[in-house]
């Protein structure tokens, strides 16, 4: 992987961490998805008059990955309602590499280095780590443990999804507006949940809604820019580098317990990382 690439992989790893921190925080979960949809929807609206359109080849995978995110969205806003940020972020963002590898594999035939296969296995046994220690939630309430692991299990869908009809398209831009155009019926969903709560929510939460919204939406177009040039397993490792982020901002700002030990899993997580990037 070449260091440009590894770098906006980070970029986006750091902004997923701030934006899942926002959403766990949130008095209302759900309009706090909905402001992320309704920016990314409108920032695809924008962005299609002035990018190429994708080959048809790949609006397949447009129309999987936007039920997958779909999905993803009832999912994080479950998982959220059981556990801790710096335990079940990390879980369900631990299983998403492994599962990409075995997706890229079976699906596109890509393959890893050895270094890199390594640093993989490391990188989500780290990740992973965090989400055990003593008095964790996922011990208590075998649903947080449930919706964690759907969780990755969706990452590691659309990930591969994306990875494939990104290098299909011909226009990994294209592919990004169109994708994140669809997104829209989740603002019609929380719409007709909410009703007249949703004009409320971004008269007074606009600024929320604002940084949550464009810090989404740039970190999922960085990495499918991202997949479109370099490995799947290894970009989707890199950008759960983020649980270090999370495990930091978990205990440092929400102040949940056991800081010590997740920020040593994330030591783990650094070093997998080291390994990819140089494979």
């Amino acid at each position: 992987m070449g260091i440009e690439i590894a770098i906006l992989v980070l970029v986006a790893a750091f902004l997923h961490a701030g934006w899942n921190a926002l959403v766990k925080t949130a008095e209302d979960r759900l309009m706090v998805l909905a402001s992320i949809a309704l920016i990314t929807s409108v920032a695809g609206a924008l962005m299609i008059p002035h990018v190429a359109v994708p080959r048809p080849a790949s609006w397949w995978a447009i129309g999987v990955s936007t039920l997958l995110h779909y999905l993803y969205y009832w999912f994080l806003f479950q998982t959220y309602r059981f556990g801790d940020l710096s335990q079940i972020y990390p879980l369900a963002r631990g299983v998403a590499p492994v599962l990409v590898a075995i997706g890229a594999v079976v699906v596109s035939g890509e393959t890893l280095s050895s270094w890199a296969i390594a640093g993989l296995a490391i990188t989500s046994l780290g990740i992973c780590s965090i989400a055990f220690f003593q008095d964790s939630a996922l011990g208590k309430n075998p649903a947080t443990l449930f919706f964690a692991l759907g969780t990755g299990a969706v990452i590691a869908a659309y990930t591969v999804s994306d990875g494939v009809g990104v290098r299909l398209s011909g226009s990994p831009p294209g592919y990004i507006a169109w994708l994140f155009l669809f997104e829209f019926p989740v603002v019609l969903f929380a719409m007709a949940r909410r009703r007249g709560r949703f004009a409320a929510f971004f008269r007074y939460g606009w600024r929320q809604a604002l940084g949550t919204g464009l810090s989404s939406l740039v970190a999922y177009g960085l990495v499918i820019y991202a997949v479109a040039f370099a490995p799947m397993a290894a970009v989707s490792a890199l950008r759960e580098s983020s649980v270090i982020i999370a495990a930091l901002i978990g205990t440092l700002v929400l102040r949940e317990r056991h800081g010590l030990q997740r920020i040593a899993a994330a030591v783990m997580v650094a070093s997998g990382v080291a390994l990819i990037t140089s494979g």
